[in-house]
């Protein structure tokens, strides 16, 4: 019997192994997450620090991402994968050990933060381009899609145990059983085949590859117009490690209460992860559909500024989840089918580039409002911002549509 749409890179063997470790390991990653956040809040109690911290732990990637997807076009991906994976496990391990010998400081996870940062630069444009090495392009909106629904359904997961480990066992479980998941991702990757790079022009300056990657972008309007979306999306929605655990604290919820959030916001992730490719079947999603999208979870977000409804909340969170993850692998798939494959790396750099580097301005911005404006200030403004954002974005693509030879 054939697998549903949504379910047809399943078919391949790769990379059902490379889903399964792959799947572990974001659960682990999913409980540090959420458990360095709730660290930091008990250490400081300050909204402007755990900004911080999302700060220095993502400002790498703002930094670094582009050299990364230079390295995937150059190298193996699978080995670039398996290096970051055992030095981010190396990290979790030290976090925990901290935390249960009582040496951890905010000053340490402060650290930690910015060396996790620096090998996500280095591994997310990697293991953005080797997807497709798994499954071919067909079955790339599939593939896309569960890679995002295995995110969220650790979204789910990894929240709801750090949440339960925090309140009955204590913080440094989830940062020790983080270093475990990651031995398994190790092992996955390990049981798939490393290919070889498209292009071994590797003594090509690395400004000329740069350059080449940026001009592939700027002379295509659809893909730039895509990553304007991801940037929006990026800067207003995507701050839910730092947006969540302030909403707890503002409607009076504990750490099981927080996870139980971050649960529902997975909820909605996972629906969309999975429809993604039960609706773009093996072709690149519709742009006018991710922009609608943007615009819902950027209501959802001005929904939560005047919520005090603990299921109210939670309701809408399935609903900023749900939208913002078809925004997000929407924007992915489309990118990844339009890039050539000698290019793929350094454009889902640039996509790496606007998902995660652009989040250390968002959470110190969030952060910040929080701390001088309150919580719901935050979600009001961002809301407001990202709904100015894209219709400024769709007024300035149907212009240039309207231009003879527009695209």
């Amino acid at each position: 019997m054939p697998l549903p749409a949504g379910l047809r890179a399943l078919a391949s063997r790769d990379f059902r192994v490379y889903f399964a470790g792959t799947l572990v390991s974001q659960v682990g990653n999913w409980m540090q997450t959420v458990t360095q956040s709730w660290l930091v809040l008990e250490l400081t109690h300050s909204p402007f620090l755990l900004g911080l911290i999302a700060t220095l732990q993502f400002g790498p990637i703002l930094l670094f991402s582009i050299f990364g997807g230079i390295l995937a076009d150059r190298v193996r991906k699978r080995n670039v994968l398996m290096v970051t994976q055992s030095v981010q496990a190396i990290l979790a391990l030290g976090l925990g050990l901290l935390v249960l010998t009582h040496h951890a400081r905010y000053w340490t996870v402060a650290v930690m933060a910015v060396m996790w940062g620096v090998m996500s630069a280095l591994d997310q444009p990697t293991r953005q381009s080797f997807i497709v090495e798994l499954v071919g392009r067909p079955l790339l909106p599939s593939a896309v899609g569960l890679n995002s629904a295995s995110f969220n359904s650790a979204r789910i997961l990894g929240p709801s145990v750090a949440g339960i480990l925090i309140a009955r066992v204590g913080l440094f479980a989830a940062f020790l059983l983080n270093a475990l998941a990651f031995l398994v991702s190790i092992a996955a990757l390990t049981r798939v085949p490393g290919r070889p790079p498209a292009s071994r022009a590797t003594r090509t300056p690395v400004l000329e590859e740069i350059a080449e990657g940026v001009a592939y972008v700027a002379r295509t309007p659809p893909v730039w117009f895509i990553l304007g979306l991801q940037i929006i999306v990026s800067f207003c929605v995507f701050n839910f490690s730092v947006y969540v655990p302030l909403l707890a604290k503002v409607l009076g919820l504990g750490s099981e209460g927080f996870g139980f959030l971050m649960a529902c916001l997975g909820v909605g992730a996972v629906t969309a992860g999975l429809s993604l490719g039960a609706l773009a079947g093996s072709r690149e999603p519709p742009p006018g559909v991710i922009a609608v999208a943007l615009g819902l979870a950027c209501a959802g977000l001005l929904g939560l500024a005047v919520a005090r409804s603990f299921w109210l909340a939670a309701s809408l969170m399935v609903l900023v989840g749900l939208t913002g993850t078809l925004v997000v692998a929407g924007c992915n798939t489309s990118l990844q089918l339009a890039a050539p494959d000698r290019l793929r790396g350094r454009v889902m750099s640039l996509y790496t580039l606007v998902s995660g580097g652009i989040f250390p301005v968002s959470a110190f911005s969030v952060g910040a409002v929080s701390e001088a404006a309150g919580v719901s200030r935050a979600f009001a403004v961002n809301g407001s911002l990202g709904l100015v954002a894209l219709g400024l974005l769709l007024w300035s693509r149907r212009r240039r549509r309207r231009r003879p030879g527009g695209a």
